[in-house]
């Protein structure tokens, strides 16, 4: 077979990946869903009933053709109202959304300046463009000024997280000030932040208190905390204009789905009214990490270390025997093996007390 021994390789280091059904017999503490939207029947419902109040129940074409839909429209006035910006497009999923925006913006005589950890998606999409590339140490906001200075570039483009999908690290609130100082365009991929920090939990820009000006960019995803699927991008209507005219992955793609995007202004709205609670069950779980690992968790995500892939497969394998399912991620996803840990908050916090009493008492 063509790729037998590329695989063969893989597997001799313990990162061969594979799809695994998901197991409903075990407490999901590896997946995405933060808030656990998607478990509440009673948004689908709302959903549905909404989404038949049309003639159409599908997009059935890109937005720039017959596909921009009274669905998408509402999500993006929502969407804007709430986070304070000119415009906002939807996107089929984030990583389309990455793709159009890092695609299209940086031109010939730009530079594109990433964080060392910034997404796979962005990665990609910084290999199809003419701009120069560069990438400063991780949230080393010394790195990137530094660039920014001894670089000489038409325009200069960043792109950071808003929290990083795999160490959780918060982004730099220092990071606005440089941009705004040097004039700078920047991207802020609030996949994982979302839902989970700020006032309103709608992120770092409301975190920080940022008010959004003409050079930022908000990448936000809906598949998270939000419990639907798709994405949506929040900008200027100058740039907003821009990717629509030269963004392929939304130009050339079905628009997204109207049950996900409805599905979604449903769950941003549930949010809202529920906001206190969500509030407080987030505490609660950063108040366990700490007190079992002396962790400051900025958002959701609990990067638990381990010496290596074997061992995080084997960790692994131990907490799938004791009901809870965690992700064990390896090189090259990230540096360091970690087992990925999502304290969700519509699991009992005393199940997360049990995991955490687990690894506590394990070498890494």
């Amino acid at each position: 077979m063509p790729y037998s021994s590329e695989l063969k390789a893989l597997q001799k280091v313990d990162r061969l990946r594979v799809r695994k059904l998901e197991n409903t017999k075990l407490i999901d503490f590896a997946s995405n869903d933060y808030l656990g939207l998607s478990e509440q029947k009673e948004l689908l419902r709302k959903t549905v009933d909404e989404v038949e109040t049309y003639t159409s129940h599908a997009p059935k074409s890109s937005q720039l053709v017959n596909g921009y839909h009274p669905i998408h429209k509402n999500f993006e006035e929502y969407l804007c109202r709430k986070n304070g910006f000119e415009e906002a497009i939807v996107a089929g999923s984030g990583f389309l959304a990455n793709l159009a925006i890092i695609e299209a913006l940086p031109r010939k005589k730009d530079i594109l300046i990433l964080d060392e950890e910034y997404h796979a998606s962005g990665i990609l999409a910084s290999k199809l463009i003419s701009a120069e590339v560069k990438f400063f140490r991780h949230n080393d906001m010394d790195d990137l000024k530094d660039i920014l200075q001894t670089n000489s570039y038409k325009r200069a483009i960043v792109a950071v997280e808003g929290i990083y999908s795999m160490s959780g690290d918060l982004v730099d609130k220092k990071v606005f000030e440089i941009c705004d100082k040097f004039e700078t365009i920047l991207i802020v991929d609030e996949a994982h932040s979302v839902g989970v920090v700020g006032d309103s939990l709608l992120g770092v820009f409301d975190l920080y208190g940022i008010e959004p000006n003409k050079n930022h960019i908000k990448m936000g995803t809906l598949g998270k905390a939000i419990g639907s699927y798709g994405s949506y991008i929040l900008c200027s209507s100058h740039i907003a204009e821009f990717l629509l005219n030269r963004a392929k992955s939304l130009i050339y793609a079905t628009a997204p789905s109207l049950l996900d995007i409805e599905l979604a202004r449903v769950g941003f709205l549930y949010i809202e009214e529920n906001i206190e609670l969500f509030k407080k069950e987030i505490r609660r779980r950063r108040e366990i990490v700490k007190r079992h690992f002396d962790y400051d968790m900025s958002g959701l995500i609990f990067p638990f270390e381990v010496n290596s892939s074997k061992n995080a497969l084997k960790r692994q394998k131990e907490l799938d025997n004791l009901g809870f399912s965690v992700a064990a991620i390896r090189a090259p996803t990230v540096k360091k093996p970690i087992l990925r840990i999502i304290p969700r908050i519509n699991i009992n916090s005393k199940s997360f007390e049990s995991l955490c009493n687990f690894l506590s008492r394990r070498e890494p």
